[in-house]
């Protein structure tokens, strides 16, 4: 099966990443998710003090954000990462390799922050994703 996106791990001449893609690129209709926070349908909070709880909701929306779009996991080539503290990446990333699953993961960056909109949210995440034009393979 061909994909429409080609992921370089590790171009020459750069360091290696752990976890991610230095470089992701395809063609398709592009697809930007503003970052989601860890809240439920209700707009209320899922997990507050749990990183891991916190992620993997973040996860879940980002999933129905996608897919409103068109779009899967697989298709997204970027994703930001937005702690309140760094410590949190580990869980983070565990939610992201579980929503994921096998797939090469994506370019990827990570920043911390004082704080995010509402004080008990721990993490923000956003994505692009390139879907491919008509049916998918």
């Amino acid at each position: 099966m061909t994909t429409h996106l080609t992921r370089v791990a590790v171009p020459e001449g750069v360091a290696p990443g752990s976890g991610y893609s230095h470089v992701v690129w395809g063609t398709g209709r592009f697809v930007a998710v503003s970052g989601q926070c860890a809240l439920d349908a209700d707009g209320e909070v899922v997990g507050e003090g749990d990183p891991a709880a916190q992620a993997r909701q973040v996860f879940a929306n980002l999933r129905r954000c996608l897919a409103a779009a068109g779009a899967a996991f697989d298709d997204v080539v970027k994703l930001t990462y937005y702690v309140t503290d760094v410590a949190y990446l580990p869980a983070v990333r565990a939610a992201r390799d579980e929503a994921l699953g096998a797939a090469p993961p994506p370019a990827s960056t990570a920043v911390q922050v004082t704080a995010l909109f509402r004080p008990e949210l721990l993490l923000e995440v956003e994505a692009f994703a390139l879907v491919p034009e008509g049916p998918r393979p």
